[in-house]
């Protein structure tokens, strides 16, 4: 079979992702970089617990993302605008009563987090006192997520680029202002972040009715309010929702075993968590763009156009990886030092840094099979896979390296980010679209 690799095509949709991705973590350097710098680790290792709260519980809502541009995309592929205005309303009316939810659940999430985690006294308080700021703006944050997912669905990347790039210029800014010229600290962080995300949700709605896709003549309102009619939308975002609590569950075991090594080791780990970050989102570009072309391959039941689109978006991760890679290793003195100044916290960063360019070559299979798995629905799969490599390989590798200290934590974590790919990628052949057949004769969908 003869492919055309539609080059083109899938750097039109990964681009403008690449950049609004990479913002997102670029926040969060930002906040490490000039928290870094202040007199005490305790600011930074507080906003790095207290982030990974938030990661633990607004991640978890990930799948409003991802499960609405898979029914999104798909729908697409089908040529249906009902499905595709209606999934738009569905996911966003399940994101604002899932974001109020969180809202009045707060403050038994954050201590029941920070118990299990038991960070140093001074951290703890930062990290209460950043998370309880922070769940202020959840129905923005989760509000938000359904925004980026229909628009990936629709394979408009460059809506959610101009939402996230000027959501995250305003939270930069106001970092700055709050942090350093108000003294505000960790407290500052959270008031500049949150704002942000309220301003991403008026800056998303804007984009929306700008575009003119969603027209209340194509919702099918009954499906709207009943209950009843969010089965598959539920069925689908119940795999992905155990999928991401699952991961950051480990993300947030992760962080633990940091603060139990003390103040330096988790401020150096929580800065080369953020590098990895760097690289997981800017290679989510090319996962997302898998995911729109995918989905619309499986709605329109088109095997060659999934295989095009598999092989080529799976070429440019790797290709994008082999960059982020030979960055860091240039980059070692400056990046180090431009993230902190405090001598102890450089000297751990440069007894772990080799991780980082070991991460990003052995992660890349899962980011990517991750948006192809997404598109094609196959949800079920990469719980499974999940599980695998959480249960069966990160949680019993860290307990029998926990005499290597840091370094055991980072091979487990490692070896962790190894087994999510080995396993999505021992399964890929069963999702590809089967070859159909006309009159008793096989015959390649087009």
């Amino acid at each position: 079979m003869s492919l055309n690799l539609d080059h083109r095509r899938v750097w039109s949709l990964a681009w403008p992702m690449i950049l609004s991705n990479i913002s997102i973590p670029l926040l969060g350097l930002v906040d490490t970089a000039i928290l870094g710098h202040l007199d005490s680790p305790v600011h930074l290792g507080a906003v790095a617990l207290g982030a990974s709260i938030l990661s633990f519980v607004f991640w978890g809502f990930g799948f409003l993302r991802m499960g609405t541009t898979s029914l999104v995309a798909q729908a697409w592929g089908r040529e249906d605008k009902l499905a595709v205005n209606t999934l738009f309303m569905q996911a966003a009316l399940l994101a604002l009563v899932l974001g109020l939810v969180l809202i009045v659940c707060k403050a038994p999430l954050i201590s029941l987090t920070l118990e299990l985690m038991d960070p140093p006294p001074e951290i703890a308080v930062g990290a209460a006192e950043y998370s309880h700021v922070r769940f202020l703006s959840a129905p923005a944050i989760l509000f938000n997520l359904t925004l980026i997912g229909w628009f990936i669905g629709l394979q408009n990347t460059r809506a959610p680029l101009v939402m996230l790039v000027t959501t995250n210029l305003i939270n930069i800014v106001l970092d700055a202002w709050f942090i350093i010229g108000l003294d505000m600290g960790s407290f500052g962080a959270a008031l500049a972040s949150a704002i942000a995300e309220a301003c991403g949700s008026v800056i998303g709605i804007y984009l929306v009715l700008r575009s003119k896709l969603l027209k209340p003549a194509l919702i099918d309102w009954p499906k709207v309010f009943l209950l009843s009619e969010y089965k598959q939308l539920l069925k689908l975002n119940s795999h992905l929702f155990l999928r991401t609590a699952c991961l950051l569950f480990t993300f947030a075991f992760f962080n633990a075993q940091s603060a139990q090594l003390g103040e330096n080791t988790l401020a150096a780990n929580a800065i080369l968590f953020q590098l990895l970050l760097f690289v997981s989102y800017g290679l989510d570009g090319f996962a997302h763009a898998s995911e729109a072309l995918i989905g619309q391959s499986v709605g329109a039941k088109q095997r060659r156009s999934f295989i095009q689109a598999l092989l080529t978006t799976g070429a440019w991760s790797v290709g994008l990886t082999v960059v982020f890679t030979l960055l860091f290793l240039l980059a070692e003195p400056w990046l180090i030092t431009l993230f902190t100044d405090i001598e102890t916290v450089i000297l751990e960063l440069q007894q772990i840094y080799i991780w980082i360019l070991l991460l990003p070559l052995v992660s890349v299979w899962a980011y990517w099979l991750d948006g192809v798995f997404i598109g094609s629905g196959q949800t079920q799969r990469m719980l499974i896979a999940m599980l695998i490599a959480s249960a069966g390989v990160f949680f019993p590798l860290w307990w029998f390296t926990q005499h290597w200290g840091n370094h055991g934590l980072w091979l487990a974590f490692t070896v962790f980010n190894l087994a999510r790919g080995v396993c999505l990628g021992l399964q890929i052949t069963h999702i590809i679209p089967p070859v159909t057949a006309v009159n008793g004769v096989a015959h390649e969908t087009k």
